[in-house]
C-alpha cells in the first residue's frame, strides 16, 4: 500500500493535465492564503464587537479562541481527506464524503454546504449595501454636519453591487479567482487596521461605552430574555466568522500537486486562523472596549464623522473584499449546476458549446449562454432575497449556527475516524465523538438565538424603508 505523502502527491499525466486528466492545477500556499482570509475575514469581523458585548470579556475571548482551534483542527482532518487511499482526487466537498462515507450523508452534506453558500451570498449583498450607506452618510454628515438628518435606503446600493456580481459571476471557474482573492487579502487587512485605530481613538479620547466581565446587564441594557437569546446569537456569529470549511476542499482542488496538497492546505489554514484570529481578537476587543455595552452590529458603520475620507475608504474596502468574497462561495454553486446540466443534456449547444466574443475593452472572451443566464439569474435572485430580509446580525448567526456543525465538526471527524480506522470506544474515539457532541449543542443554541433574533427583527421591520 502506498504511503499517505506519496498518494497525496500524486503524479501528472502529461505536462498540461494533472493526474485526473483535468487542466493543470497552478494554486498555491499563497493564493490558498489569500483564498481562506477572503472567505474568513468579511462581514463576521464587523459584528466582533456586538458579540463580545453580548458575551462579555471572559465569554467572549474564550469562545473567540475556542472556535478558532475548533476550525483548524478539523480543518486538517479535511485536508487530509481530499486524496482517497488509492491516490484519486475528491474535488468537492460531496466528492469527499462520498468517497468515505457514503449514503444518504452526500446528500445531507450537500444541502449543509450549498445552504450555506446561497446564505453567505445573500449575507455580503447586505453587508456591501450596509457598508455603502456608510460612505454616504459620512458624506453627508461631513457636508451638512453632524445635526443633519442622512437617512438613506440601502435597496439602490443593493442592485449596484449586483450588477457587479452579475458581471464577475462570468468568470469560468473557481481556478481563475486568485487575482481577486489576494486583492481582497489586502483589503480586509485595510479596513480591519482602520477600524481598529479609529475604535483605539476613542478608547484614547476616554469617551467609551461601559464594558463588563458578562457583557450587556440584564433590566439595563436589555431584558433577561433577551440576554439569552443574544447571547446564542452572538456565539453563532463568531461561529461564522471562522466559517471556511465550506469551501475548504475546493480551494484545496486548486493546488498543484507537488509538494503534496494536504501538507500545504495545513499550512495555509494555519496562516489563515492564526492571521484572521488576530485581526478577530483587536477589532472585537478594541471595538468592545470603544463602544462598550452599546456596541452596533457593524462597529465601523458607527464612525460617520471626521476624517469622513478615511471611514469612506474603509468601508470602500470592505465592499470590494466582499466583491471577491461573493464569488469564492458562488463559484461552486455556479459549477454545481452546470455540472449536472452538462452531465443531463449532453448534445444541448445552449448549455455545452461556449461562444468565442469580441467585448470592448476585454478583447476576446469565451461565453456560454447557459451559464450567462443561469448565473445572472441566481445574482438577480440572492440580491431580491437580500433585499426582502436585511437583518444583518440574525442572518449571521442563523448561517453560523446552521453551518458549523456539519461542515466544520461532524464530517471532518466522522470522515476522520473512517480514514484513520479508529477502533470504537477508545480514548481518542470518546473524545473526538465528545467534541461533536459539544459542538451540536453549541450550535443549536445559537441557532435558536439566531432565529428569535429574526423573528422580532421582522415584526419591527417595514419593507423598503430606509
Amino acid at each position: 500500500m502506498k504511503s499517505f505523502d506519496t498518494v497525496e502527491s500524486g503524479d501528472a499525466t502529461g505536462n498540461n493535465f494533472d493526474d485526473d486528466g483535468r487542466e493543470k492545477r497552478t494554486g498555491t500556499l499563497m493564493t490558498a492564503s489569500a483564498h481562506i482570509i477572503t472567505a474568513v475575514v468579511g462581514s463576521g469581523v464587523l459584528s466582533l464587537a456586538w458579540a463580545i458585548a453580548q458575551l462579555g470579556w471572559v465569554a467572549g475571548i474564550v469562545i473567540l479562541v475556542t472556535f478558532a482551534v475548533i476550525n483548524y483542527y478539523t480543518s486538517t482532518m479535511l485536508a487530509d481527506c481530499y486524496r482517497s487511499d488509492t491516490g484519486t482526487r475528491n474535488c468537492t466537498y460531496m466528492d469527499v464524503v462520498r468517497a468515505y462515507l457514503g449514503g444518504r450523508k452526500v446528500q445531507l452534506c450537500g444541502l449543509a454546504q450549498y445552504g450555506c453558500f446561497v446564505g453567505v451570498t445573500i449575507g455580503y449583498t447586505i453587508t456591501a449595501s450596509i457598508s455603502l450607506v456608510a460612505i454616504g452618510k459620512a458624506n453627508c454628515f461631513h457636508d451638512k454636519g453632524h445635526g443633519a438628518k442622512c437617512s438613506m435606503p440601502n435597496y439602490p446600493f443593493m442592485a449596484a453591487f449586483g450588477i457587479v456580481e452579475i458581471i464577475l459571476s462570468q468568470i469560468p471557474s473557481f481556478h481563475k479567482l486568485s487575482f481577486l482573492s489576494i486583492i481582497a487579502t489586502v483589503m480586509s487587512f485595510s479596513y480591519a487596521s482602520i477600524g481598529i485605530g479609529l475604535a483605539m481613538a476613542v478608547v484614547a479620547s476616554g469617551k467609551v461605552g461601559k464594558t463588563g466581565v458578562t457583557g450587556t446587564v440584564a433590566g439595563v441594557d436589555v431584558t433577561a430574555s433577551d440576554k439569552i437569546w443574544k447571547s446564542f446569537q452572538a456565539t453563532g456569529d463568531i461561529a461564522f466568522s471562522y466559517a471556511y470549511s465550506s469551501i475548504l476542499v475546493e480551494i484545496q482542488d486548486t493546488l498543484r500537486s507537488s509538494p503534496p496538497e494536504n501538507k500545504v492546505m495545513k499550512k495555509a489554514s494555519l496562516a489563515g486562523v492564526s492571521t484572521t484570529t488576530f485581526f478577530y481578537m483587536l477589532c472585537g476587543c478594541i471595538g468592545y472596549a470603544a463602544f462598550g455595552n452599546k456596541a452596533p452590529g457593524d462597529f465601523l458603520t458607527e464612525f460617520f464623522y471626521e476624517p469622513y475620507w478615511l471611514i469612506d475608504y474603509a468601508n470602500a474596502c470592505i465592499v470590494l473584499h466582499l466583491i471577491a468574497a461573493y464569488q469564492v462561495f458562488a463559484q461552486p454553486i455556479f459549477q454545481f449546476v452546470e455540472n449536472k446540466c452538462n452531465k443531463a443534456w449532453p448534445e444541448s449547444n445552449f448549455i455545452t458549446i461556449e461562444h468565442s466574443m469580441n467585448i470592448p475593452f476585454l478583447g476576446k472572451c469565451r461565453v456560454n449562454f447557459f451559464r450567462l443566464v443561469w448565473r445572472t439569474a441566481y445574482v438577480i435572485l440572492t440580491t431580491v432575497v437580500a433585499m426582502i430580509f436585511p437583518f444583518f446580525n440574525s442572518i449571521l448567526g442563523l448561517i453560523g449556527a446552521a453551518a458549523f456543525w456539519p461542515l466544520t465538526v461532524y464530517f471532518p471527524v466522522e470522515m476522520h475516524i473512517s480514514q484513520r480506522k479508529i477502533k470504537k470506544y477508545s480514548m481518542r474515539w470518546i473524545g473526538l465523538k465528545l467534541l461533536v457532541s459539544v459542538c451540536l449543542i453549541v450550535t443549536l443554541l445559537a441557532a435558536i438565538g439566531s432565529i428569535v433574533g429574526l423573528i422580532k427583527s421582522v415584526k419591527a421591520y417595514k419593507h423598503f424603508h430606509s
